[in-house]
């Protein structure tokens, strides 16, 4: 069972909307920060940016800055190489090959303009010219969505966290892990007073550790000073039906358990 720390506060069904795909990259926020968020902040693009396509459509005065120093012309390179490796065996052209293509230009053609993406690994240390820390990526910002899935690398970046958290609007973010970190993830909870968890979910992808409880978790943060939160502690139960999916669809979702 989980801690009751990682139970979140109540927030209505009718006030939380899920953003990005149904099954995995996306995650559930509460729509009334949606009007207020300037800038969406992602760290760790992997070839997936419909979360923030869609944040887009409902916000389209907010811009985008996507940190992934995986995502360069080697990763492309290697993707389409691998797809006429495939259509040379077996001569003909396959549908991931189609959508391999319609994908790479509809990165070219979403990441301009006001929407970026820099090869940039997120983490603590900005002296290294690769690496860049929370704390300078929102040095001159405010009104932030941040969204985090960087592989593990999260629990180098709590501490910017906290210390930026009046500038965050919303944060989503996965742990890694979480069996080896869970204690490191309640003193975040507990610690980072002006964020306040709305919603969890576990990634069935990264499967369960002896007590049925999730080895990967999607948590989701709002600001309690921008956004009026009553502060209990809901009574529902996770997932919820209908904006919650198995991020792998092929298995079923991971039911969530509480210590009371």
């Amino acid at each position: 069972m989980l801690s009751n720390i990682l139970k979140p506060f109540h927030v209505d069904n009718e006030n939380l909307i899920r953003i990005g795909p149904k099954f995995d990259g996306g995650y559930v926020i509460d729509k009334r920060i949606i009007k207020l968020v300037k800038i969406i902040i992602t760290c760790g693009l992997n070839d997936d940016w419909n979360f923030e396509k869609n944040f887009l459509k409902l916000n389209p005065d907010c811009s985008i800055i996507a940190y992934d120093h995986t995502i360069n012309n080697n990763f492309w390179i290697k993707r389409f190489k691998k797809d006429a490796i495939n259509f040379l065996k077996l001569k003909k052209i396959m549908p991931k090959q189609i959508i391999d293509i319609f994908k790479y230009f509809d990165y070219r053609f979403f990441f301009r303009k006001k929407n970026k993406h820099l090869l940039l690994k997120v983490g603590k240390n900005s002296i290294n010219k690769n690496e860049i820390s929370i704390n300078s990526i929102l040095q001159n910002l405010d009104h932030v969505l941040i969204k985090v899935d960087i592989e593990g690398d999260e629990y180098q970046t709590l501490a910017d966290i906290k210390k930026n958290s009046n500038k965050i609007l919303c944060l989503a973010i996965e742990f890694h892990k979480v069996n080896e970190n869970i204690k490191i993830i309640e003193k975040f909870i507990n610690e980072i007073e002006v964020l306040k968890l709305i919603h969890i979910h576990g990634n069935n992808f990264a499967g369960t550790n002896n007590n049925g409880d999730p080895n990967s978790l999607e948590l989701t943060f709002v600001n309690h000073n921008k956004l009026e939160l009553d502060l209990i502690k809901t009574t529902k139960t996770f997932p919820i039906n209908g904006v919650d999916y198995p991020n792998w669809k092929r298995q079923k979702d991971i039911n969530l358990k509480f210590n009371e």
